[in-house]
């Protein structure tokens, strides 16, 4: 270890309060103070509030330093106004004659995963005990190195910072460009295309419904996790349920099926498509998606799932979902979609072959963006891993930027 640096507990150099345990009748939609929780720690998810009057050392103010221990883990620095914190987060108080809450919020981010693999219990979901926390050891050195440290990992880490938006901002605009370039395959149209409306090309059926003490058929069922970006049923990874009964080959996935996510509480997911290639087995689909099938060959069901992929249709999809809780997409809304296409199988084909090939070039860029991210992910884990180690020695920094 580096001249003057010591290991201490995490105990003799701050002190992690509790916040505060809810009943769930406790929680309100509305009301006085917002409260933070796990869920919303890392991100702006929804906030419920509550009317309780609490210690002061139960809320938290911007500038406070907290840390996640179940669930999601990891420290924060709180940027927002007064709140008061959930059970599954700490407020981390930092004794500033041994360390500062910059250093200790570094030191924490850097130990995050070590903790979470030395000290982290339970199976459904994992989380840290605050005795063991206040037990861990960590590297302290003096103050005026702390101070050093955390000049150094600012500079680095704006640095990576800017880059990781550039990356992301990259990665974004390759996204956009294959869909820009996807819309407008099918709004220039020429001369020689048709318009008819998806109720005249195919025919529409529901899913199954079963339950976990279904007592029946054992099939492979296509559900609405199965779609995520993906084009194609991706028959490897689908999962294994049980029927009520035997399964009715009219329920039976055939290659050339498009599935559409019919019902789901995030209202973005419905229209969301997958198709089918060749069928191998018995595989249908859930309750939650609905089929459709071509009844004609005057349209290619490639073509025709790249159309149904646009944000255009999507949004038609979207906004035809019924439903407040929980958005549903009919087969009426279905039937009604317009859908332009050649009337030349040929035409279609082409065009299916131009949007693969731009798709391929725009998956290139998007691993190339993807893998620029984890580099400078990496990097800054490496630079973290030689802050506490004793070992950062530049004084600007500069080989990192």
């Amino acid at each position: 270890m580096k001249e003057g640096w010591e290991m201490m507990r995490l105990d003799e150099v701050c002190t992690f309060i509790n916040g505060k345990a809810y009943n769930k009748s406790e929680l309100l939609e509305r009301g006085k103070y917002p409260v933070l929780r796990v869920g919303n720690f890392f991100t702006k998810n929804h906030w419920y509030y509550s009317d309780l009057e609490l210690p002061e050392d139960k809320y938290c103010d911007k500038g406070n330093l907290l840390y996640a221990w179940s669930a999601s883990f990891g420290p924060k620095i709180w940027t927002g106004e007064k709140v008061i914190y959930h059970y599954h987060i700490w407020k981390v108080v930092p004794d500033y004659k041994l360390i500062t809450k910059e250093f200790l919020f570094l030191l924490l981010d850097w130990d995050t995963e070590k903790i979470k693999k030395d000290q982290g219990t339970g199976t459904t979901m994992m989380h840290v005990g605050k005795g063991s926390m206040d037990a861990r050891v960590v590297p302290i050195p003096p103050l005026p190195e702390q101070q050093r440290i955390v000049a150094i990992l600012d500079k680095a880490f704006e640095a990576i910072g800017k880059a990781k938006s550039n990356a992301e901002q990259n990665l974004k605009n390759a996204r956009e460009l294959f869909e820009s370039y996807l819309q407008g395959v099918f709004e220039n149209k020429g001369e020689d295309w048709e318009e008819k409306t998806l109720g005249e090309l195919a025919i529409f059926r529901n899913g199954m419904n079963f339950t976990k003490s279904s007592k029946g058929e054992k099939i492979n069922i296509v559900g609405v996790k199965d779609f995520q970006k993906s084009f194609w049923v991706p028959f490897e990874t689908l999962e294994t349920v049980t029927l009520d009964g035997k399964l009715n080959d009219l329920d039976l996935l055939k290659q050339g099926d498009i599935l559409a996510v019919r019902s789901n509480g995030n209202p973005q997911l419905i229209g969301r498509t997958l198709l089918a290639s060749e069928v191998i087995g018995k595989i249908s689909h859930s309750g939650f998606t609905i089929r459709i099938r071509l009844n004609t060959k005057s349209i290619d069901p490639i073509y025709l799932c790249n159309y149904l992929k646009i944000s255009k249709t999507r949004k038609i999809l979207v906004d035809g979902g019924n439903g407040v809780g929980i958005k549903s997409l009919n087969q009426g809304s279905l039937s009604a979609l317009n859908i332009p296409f050649p009337k030349s199988l040929k035409d279609q084909q082409n065009i299916v072959q131009k949007l693969e090939t731009m798709s391929a070039e725009t998956k290139k860029l998007e691993g190339i963006y993807q893998q620029k991210l984890a580099d400078l992910e990496e990097l800054k884990k490496s630079i973290l891993q030689k802050a506490f180690s004793g070992e950062l020695t530049s004084p600007e920094g500069a080989e990192y930027v």
